[in-house]
């Protein structure tokens, strides 16, 4: 095949994964962005097996079996819980396979042409840098968010000016190969150091900041995966990865903005650490828990005139999306009014809770952004708030002190009463503790979020 008709029949992966971005971009045709998208990369993947002729249609074909079957069986198997991790890892893998073009062009360039030109020694510098920090930091990411290593973050005495030492020199050794001096050494050298800063970069961040530090990696390999585009000459890959460059760099600062802090306190601001006496302060207030049993919830929830779900992580640890369906379809037969109120960093990862209720086919009218549902909590007569903490914390609004002071926040305080479903009174996954729950309104349902979900829906039908 000339390069001149894959590069024509390239146009149609290119146009696809625009279209796919566009159709992701809406809940309800999420699901043919994804089908479009996969198409897209379908016919990326054939043309190229067929431009490259025989002498390497075997390793393509070996790579696809191997990358097909377990994308396959992962995105079967892997529990809604873990869809973060899974994300974490396989935007990693993106990384790491930019990382690795890089290592492989300069290895075939050097006994070939000696000296590659400018445009392709930076091309490959980048993507070595780039792509071998998102990788790391994207394993990272997947450690905390599977507790492997512990959520809160890991910090060490000067630990911002070694980072900034070992990125100079990273970047020292990138311009000096881009200059001239093309030693494959070099770039292994810049391809350990961006593993190594990698690490050292996401392991100070919190656990609550996850979403944030998930979308910024995912910028990182697109960005990658583009220069190795150039290195390629590959125009699909050019496109697709500014494609996931641009969208993943909009969202982290969307999602920074929904958070009210700047991507630098997000990355640099070791958030959750300082956390420990937060407790302390709201019990000190004069507060107390109250504990309410499943028939006192299911009788203020069956005569309420409005009821807002208010989903968090809890609810995807408990797998109870399904039960939760089930209870509003029950509110909604007695004439309650129901909406799920989705918080942009519930969760952990960019739109969990969206994704998490979509499995459970909820109606997409009733997911109401932040920005829409909290002008209707002061008309609501009871907020649910299944697995949330961090997300409905007045202190964000109410004291300067606290690490979340200045983040929008649900405001189910808003609401005639509020219901928390919890295992227990311990912080939520940023470790900050929350003084709603000792507001008078509200009332603590403990226990497993599923096993309380079926106590109310058995409850309801009893009324």
């Amino acid at each position: 095949m000339s390069t001149n008709l894959a590069n024509l029949l390239y146009l149609i992966p290119i146009a696809a994964f625009i279209l796919a971005l566009h159709f992701l971009s809406n809940p309800a045709q999420a699901r043919r962005g994804n089908q479009i998208g996969a198409f897209g990369m379908l016919v990326a993947i054939v043309v190229t097996w067929i431009k490259v002729g025989a002498t390497s249609w075997w390793a393509i074909a070996i790579g696809m079996a191997i990358g097909g079957g377990f994308g396959a069986v992962a995105a079967r198997r892997v529990k809604m819980t873990a869809m973060p991790q899974m994300v974490a890892l396989f935007n990693g893998v993106g990384g790491g396979a930019a990382a690795l073009i890089a290592l492989g062009e300069l290895h075939r360039i050097l006994p070939e042409a000696g000296r590659p030109k400018i445009d392709i020694s930076l091309a490959i510098a980048l993507s070595a840098l780039i792509g071998s920090i998102s990788f790391s930091g994207s394993m990272v990411a997947f450690a905390k968010l599977q507790e492997l290593i512990r959520g809160r973050p890991i910090t060490y005495p000067g630990q911002q000016l070694a980072n900034l030492l070992l990125l100079a020199a990273c970047i020292a050794c990138s311009v000096a190969l881009v200059s001239g001096v093309q030693d494959e050494w070099l770039l292994w050298v810049v391809v350990g150091g961006g593993l190594l800063f990698g690490v050292l970069f996401v392991l100070p961040i919190g656990g609550a900041d996850m979403p944030v530090v998930i979308s910024l990696l995912n910028a990182f390999t697109g960005l990658a995966v583009a220069a190795s585009g150039f290195e390629l000459e590959n125009n699909v890959m050019i496109v697709a990865g500014m494609l996931v460059g641009a969208s993943g760099t909009l969202l982290t600062m969307l999602m920074g903005r929904a958070m009210n802090r700047s991507i630098g306190n997000v990355l640099f601001g070791a958030f959750g650490q300082v956390s420990e006496g937060a407790g302390a302060a709201a019990a000190t207030d004069g507060g107390t828990v109250r504990s309410a049993s499943a028939d006192d919830v299911a009788v203020m929830l069956a005569y309420a005139h409005k009821v807002v779900f208010v989903p968090g992580y809890g609810l995807a640890v408990a797998q109870a999306q399904h039960d939760v369906r089930q209870l509003a379809d029950l509110l909604e037969e007695k004439g309650v009014e129901v909406s799920y109120a989705i918080h942009p960093v519930a969760g952990r990862m960019p739109g969990h809770m969206n994704v998490l209720l979509a499995e459970a086919n909820v109606p997409y009218p009733q997911l109401k952004e932040m920005d829409d549902a909290n002008p209707e909590f002061s008309r609501t007569d009871v907020a649910l708030i299944v697995g949330a903490n961090d997300v409905v914390n007045p202190d964000a609004r109410n004291n300067e002190g606290s690490p979340i002071y200045g983040m929008p926040i649900l405001n189910v305080d808003q609401s005639q009463a509020v219901v928390v479903l919890k295992r227990s009174m311990n912080p939520g996954f940023a470790g900050i503790e929350n003084p709603l729950f000792y507001n008078p309104k509200t009332v603590m349902l403990f226990g497993d979020a599923k096993e309380s979900i079926d106590r109310l829906i058995e409850d309801v039908k009893a009324l």
